[in-house]
């Protein structure tokens, strides 16, 4: 999410929520935050086993192609843009 996304919900999020709502929202974004997984690097097996999907999906015509992935990352952000308009207009 882009930081001008984040800043619009922070602003609706202190325009409609009471302090002690607001609180409590922190203390359960904190504890999610607190159970997340600690990351450890892949093994060689899960990397070929990776490498090995690809090459399957490529094999099958499973794939985009850049034109097609811009394409799709553009409707995802004019969605996102579309969305965010309705939020101020709240």
């Amino acid at each position: 999410m882009s930081k001008e996304s984040l800043e619009h919900l922070r602003d609706y999020i202190q325009l409609t929520l009471s302090p002690h709502e607001i609180s409590w929202l922190m203390n359960e974004l904190g504890a999610k935050s607190q159970k997340q997984e600690t990351l450890k690097p892949y093994t060689m097996d899960e990397i070929n086993a990776m490498i090995d999907e690809g090459e399957r999906q490529i094999a099958n015509g499973e794939y985009q192609d850049f034109d097609e992935a811009m394409d799709e990352l553009e409707r995802e952000f004019a969605e996102e843009d579309r969305l965010l308009e309705m939020a101020e207009t709240v």
